[in-house]
C-alpha cells in the first residue's frame, strides 16, 4: 500500500474522501458507474454529459479533481437556466488508471447512457484506449483535457490542454539559460514520454543543448539508483522528467538525496502542477521549474480575478484536498465543458456534426489562466502559458506567454 516515500497509503484515503464528497449527490448506477442529476427539470430530456476518469489508481487525485470541477461547472450551467433550455445530466465513469477497466465501463456511457459528450481520459494511453469506443463505434463527440505529446489529429476528438510546443518552445531554452546544456530524459515507458522526448530532443539541440541520458521505464517501477547514478556521472545539469506516479515520487527524493540540487542541478517537468507536489517535501523539489496553463499562484497575485473566483469556488466546495490545478487536467475539463457550451448553444442542438462544426471554432473569454479558443481546423487550443518555479514549496511565476498557438495537426 505504499511506495518508499510512504505517501501512497495517505494519498490513497484522501482520494476516498475526496471521492465521497461528490458522490454524496450522486446516484451509483453501478460498479465505477455514478450519474448525477439536474437540480431541475424541463419538458425536454435532460442533455447528458459524460465524464470517463481515474477516480481510482495511481493517478487518482487527478480524476477526483476533474469530476470535481466539471460537477461545479455544470452546476453553474443548471443554475443559469442550462443549455438550450435543457438541464444537464452527468454520468460518470471510473477509468482506475487501468484501459482495461477502463474500456468497459466507457461503453456504459455510449451503450447504456447515451451520452452526448464524453470528457476525459488523463494518460495518453487511456485516451488511446477509450478514443474509438467513444468517436468510432460509439459515433459520439470527445474532449481531451489533458496535456499530452500531440499528434491526435482524429476528427470528433478536441484537445484542450497543452501541447508540446506550447510547453516546451519557451520552457527548454529558459532551463538552458538558467540550468545548463546538458539534459537528462528519465521518462515512464508509454506514448507521452516518447512522444514527448522526440520534440524536446528537438528543441534543446536547436537551442545549444545537448540529451546526454535518455532512459524508459515500466509505469510501476519505483527504484531510481541506477539512473540517479548516471545522472550525477554524467554531469548532467537538467532533469527533463517524465516519469508519473508512482514513481516519481520516489524518483525525486532519490536524486535529491544524491545531491543532484545541492551540486547547482536543475529539475524540471512539465506536468508538476500542485497536486503531485504533494508526492514529495518542499525541500526536494525546490527549484524545479513547470510549464502549464495555469498556476494557484495567479489567484493570490490579484491580476487574475476570474481565476481567483473559479479557485474560491472550487475550494469552498471541495475543501482543498484535492486542489484544482493545470497538470491534473482540470483546466483542461473546464476549458472543454465551456468551450462545448458555447459551441451547442450556436448548433441549437446536441447532433455531433453540427456541434463539431461549431466546437471548430468556439471561443471562451475567461477561463483558468485566461481566456481559449479553438484553431479552426486543427481540433487543438491556443491558451495562455506559463512557467513557474518551485520556492519554499510554492510555485513563483516567471513568464508568462499570451495565446501560445498548438502547432499541432
Amino acid at each position: 500500500m505504499t511506495d518508499d516515500t510512504g505517501r501512497k497509503t495517505e494519498v490513497t484515503r484522501r482520494h476516498l474522501l475526496q471521492t465521497a464528497m461528490w458522490t454524496s449527490a450522486a446516484v451509483a448506477t453501478g460498479a465505477g458507474s455514478w450519474v448525477i442529476p439536474a437540480r431541475w427539470a424541463s419538458a425536454a430530456d435532460p442533455i447528458k454529459v459524460g465524464i470517463a476518469t481515474d477516480l481510482t489508481g495511481p493517478i487518482g487525485f487527478a480524476g477526483n479533481a476533474n469530476a470535481n470541477i466539471a460537477k461545479l461547472v455544470v452546476d453553474d450551467i443548471n443554475d443559469n437556466g442550462g443549455i438550450l433550455g435543457r438541464p444537464l445530466e452527468i454520468h460518470i465513469e471510473d477509468t482506475a488508471s487501468n484501459e482495461s477497466v477502463a474500456v468497459g465501463n466507457v461503453r456504459k456511457l455510449i451503450q447504456r447512457d447515451r451520452v452526448d459528450v464524453v470528457l476525459g481520459g488523463i494518460t495518453s494511453s487511456m485516451r488511446n484506449a477509450i478514443k474509438d469506443v467513444i468517436v468510432g463505434r460509439g459515433r459520439t463527440l470527445y474532449i481531451y483535457p489533458q496535456l499530452y505529446e500531440g499528434r491526435e489529429c482524429t476528427p470528433y476528438i478536441f484537445c484542450t490542454g497543452p501541447t508540446p510546443a506550447q510547453q516546451c518552445d519557451e520552457l527548454i531554452p529558459w532551463l538552458i539559460q538558467n540550468g545548463g546544456k546538458r539534459f537528462a530524459l528519465p521518462s515512464a515507458n508509454y506514448v507521452w514520454p516518447h512522444v514527448l522526448n522526440e520534440y524536446a530532443r528537438k528543441v534543446i539541440e536547436n537551442s545549444g543543448g545537448e540529451v546526454v541520458l535518455e532512459e524508459y521505464y515500466p509505469l510501476d517501477q519505483v527504484e531510481y539508483s541506477a539512473t540517479v547514478n548516471k545522472i550525477m556521472n554524467e554531469n548532467v545539469d537538467v532533469v527533463f522528467n517524465t516519469v508519473i506516479p508512482p514513481g516519481v515520487g520516489p524518483f525525486i527524493k532519490q536524486l535529491y538525496e544524491a545531491g543532484f540540487q545541492k551540486r547547482g542541478g536543475r529539475l524540471s517537468c512539465v506536468y508538476y502542477d500542485e497536486n503531485t507536489v504533494s508526492l514529495n517535501a518542499a525541500h526536494e523539489w525546490e527549484g524545479l521549474a513547470s510549464c502549464l496553463d495555469y498556476f494557484r499562484v495567479l489567484t493570490r497575485e490579484g491580476d487574475d480575478p476570474f481565476s481567483a473566483k473559479l479557485a474560491a469556488a472550487y475550494d469552498e466546495r471541495y475543501s482543498g484536498s484535492v486542489l484544482f490545478t493545470a497538470g491534473s487536467a482540470a483546466t483542461g475539463m473546464y476549458r472543454g465543458l465551456k468551450l462545448w457550451e458555447a459551441a451547442v448553444n450556436e448548433a441549437g442542438n446536441v447532433d455531433r456534426d453540427d456541434v463539431a462544426a461549431a466546437l471548430d471554432h468556439a471561443k471562451i473569454s475567461e477561463g483558468p489562466g485566461g481566456p481559449a479558443e479553438m484553431v479552426p481546423g486543427k481540433w487543438h487550443c491556443r491558451m495562455n502559458m506559463y512557467i513557474a518555479v518551485a520556492k519554499a514549496g510554492q510555485y513563483e511565476v516567471i513568464s508568462r506567454s499570451p495565446m501560445v498557438d498548438p502547432k499541432e495537426c
